[in-house]
């Protein structure tokens, strides 16, 4: 499934507006899935265009911050994929840390607004 408007929304805790409308409005095929297990199978079957993840910080990894890593590298394959992270703004710490060591299109603290995820949807256009 290879199209250049598709778009991997990956809802693990969520806390913020359904944005499938927007994602459609925009001309992409957005695709959802509910755990970071299955985001990494749909990322290993399809080459989105962008990817939109949670960072959910989890101190009881050994060797990474959260699950967003393990996406992150499955994702470098394919140099093209722009990636959308959301994040709480208690971890911000946390997530400076990941920020240092991989490129992201766009980052969001809560609360998400459906305006600013518009711009940057309008950015990826031009």
């Amino acid at each position: 499934m290879a199209n250049e408007k598709s778009l991997l929304s990956i809802i693990e805790l969520g806390g913020y507006p359904n944005l499938s409308p927007l994602y459609k409005k925009h001309g992409y095929e957005p695709i959802v899935v509910y755990s970071m297990r299955k985001a990494l199978v749909a990322l290993k079957k399809m080459k989105p265009a962008v990817v939109v993840a949670e960072f959910n910080y989890q101190s009881d990894f050994r060797d990474r911050t959260s699950s967003l890593e393990s996406l992150i590298a499955v994702a470098q394959r394919n140099a093209n994929i722009k990636l959308i992270v959301f994040y709480e703004k208690e971890y911000l710490h946390q997530f400076e840390k990941l920020k240092q060591r991989y490129n992201f299109h766009a980052t969001f603290a809560y609360p998400i607004m459906e305006e600013t995820i518009e711009e940057t949807l309008i950015s990826l256009e031009a």
